[in-house]
């Protein structure tokens, strides 16, 4: 039999699709269905490696993990990862296969399509439901030309889709009313319902609002799902969900530094659910605090411009400063090229070829270019023995003189750190996911770890937030709107 398939798009970028898909993927595999997620395309620097030796975007990995399978490439076959503000890198099927300029990716966009439906087939053989994500605005009329994202997708497929709009940002009624004003005709006629997602508040202060939606829109309503609050314990798939700041009312606070590329943060993730901590992310123009215990400079798209960024922040500055009040720095991948005396791009990997003087605080130089490293690891640090995990994901390699951070298992080392042994940095992501990780950090600048275990609040979270679903959507109405695929597959 062929797996049924459903598609969920919103009414514009960060409506809450991401953890929609994951809370049904969740709730629909409790229910003894094979569940998969599927993203046609992605646009986020927040990537995972995947059991199959490739990336695609964290959100879909963690639809993944909801679902109970490994993640894949399959899973999200287009990624791009912005470098700058027209250009990104792009993924397909797991594959860096080069980079593209915004307008040069309309025109090849459509080549992608096959990609797209080779990994939406293979995903389809093997389960008993398909959940799909779009991307951004199904009422992105301007670029609804050879779409692959959102209905483009589902007309090429054949898929039924579901609306979400999100009250909480206002407006819900118009983005609703609105994206049935303005889409082809033939696109509204994929769409089977909506859901209005966030709400806040007495559900029956909405209730006419919810009327109002259906009767302008002609689609039924099947669902409005108040606020979960439970979901910053989940990684957020963009920039856009970063707080300014997480005052958890600790006695340690961490600051991380959000350059304009930042780039897989969810590293930080689990220190923002310490409650003996604070988690502060600085936008350039905010002086690290002199009461800052860790200093954290987090992974990046664009290394050499955003070590521009930094500069021009006058965090330079602030960091030696905060090393003479007896502070730590702790540098994650681009992070930690940072930290070195040098970055070499020969070959034009970010940008014009050149080399840029780092921040030298570790002995260390990086050259950008080769293979993409993609692969999950294991080890200890060198001076304690603390056990980990974690991931690789970069360009690039460096060669240090100095200690290294982290022994591998099966040989090797990765990272280095200063004599003092407060500044650090290394390849490796995921090490605050690992409680022994967490809780050596914490250690080290003087904080008390609450001793939760991260990936089961994970899971927990997962669980809570299907119950959510479960409670405030009509399940059983998208099982049934749920179809196989290529039923009035038009494109």
């Amino acid at each position: 039999m062929q797996a049924r398939v459903l598609m969920i798009q919103g009414t514009g970028s960060d409506v809450g699709k991401s953890l929609l898909v994951a809370g049904l993927a969740r709730a629909f595999v409790r229910r003894g269905l094979r569940v998969r997620p599927f993203k046609p395309q992605n646009m986020s620097n927040n990537a995972a490696v995947t059991a199959d030796g490739g990336e695609i975007g964290r959100a879909q990995a963690l639809q993944a993990r909801a679902a109970r399978v490994p993640p894949s490439v399959h899973m999200n076959p287009v990624l791009l990862k912005p470098q700058s503000d027209v250009g990104a890198q792009l993924v397909v099927q797991g594959r860096v296969v080069g980079n593209t300029w915004a307008r040069d990716y309309q025109r090849i966009k459509a080549g992608l399509l096959d990609s797209v439906l080779d990994s939406f087939g293979r995903l389809s053989a093997e389960a008993d439901l398909v959940l799909v994500e779009g991307a951004g605005s199904a009422s992105e009329v301007n670029l609804r030309t050879d779409d692959i994202a959102n209905m483009g997708f589902a007309r090429a497929a054949g898929v039924p889709v579901v609306l979400v709009g999100d009250i909480d940002r206002g407006g819900v009624i118009a983005s609703l009313v609105g994206t049935k004003a303005v889409i082809d005709p033939e696109d509204t006629a994929m769409i089977e319902g909506f859901i209005v997602n966030r709400f806040r508040g007495d559900p029956s202060l909405f209730a006419d609002g919810m009327t109002l939606i259906a009767d302008r829109t002609g689609w039924p309503a099947l669902g409005l799902v108040p606020y979960f609050p439970e979901a910053v314990r989940l990684p957020a798939e963009d920039a856009l969900s970063l707080p300014a700041r997480t005052a958890q009312g600790g006695i340690a606070k961490i600051v991380v530094l959000a350059y304009p590329h930042l780039a897989n943060f969810d590293d930080v993730d689990p220190l923002r659910q310490e409650p003996g901590v604070d988690v502060v992310f600085l936008r350039p123009g905010q002086p690290i605090p002199g009461d800052a215990a860790l200093v954290i400079l987090p992974g990046s798209k664009a290394t050499i411009a955003d070590l521009d960024t930094l500069r021009g922040a006058g965090w330079d500055i602030d960091l030696k400063a905060h090393l003479r009040r007896g502070g730590h720095v702790l540098g994650i991948c681009g992070g930690y090229q940072m930290l070195g005396r040098r970055i070499a791009d020969p070959e034009g990997i970010e940008g014009p070829p050149g080399s840029v003087d780092g921040l030298r605080l570790l002995d260390a130089e990086t050259v950008l270019g080769g293979d993409k490293v993609l692969t999950e690891v294991t080890g200890r640090t060198t001076a304690e023995g603390v056990p980990f995990k974690g991931y690789e994901m970069h360009v690039g390699r460096t060669v240090t003189s100095a200690r290294p951070l982290l022994e591998l298992d099966g040989g090797g080392t990765d990272g280095a750190m200063d004599a003092s042994g407060r500044v650090a940095g290394c390849y490796i992501h995921g090490l605050m996911a690992d409680d022994r990780q967490r809780r050596h950090w914490l250690q080290r600048i003087g904080a008390a770890s609450s001793g939760f275990d991260y990936e089961a609040g994970i899971e927990d979270t997962l669980d809570r937030l299907a119950d959510h679903l479960e409670e405030h959507v009509d399940c059983a109405r998208l099982l049934d709107i749920a179809r196989a695929p290529g039923i009035g597959a038009t494109k």
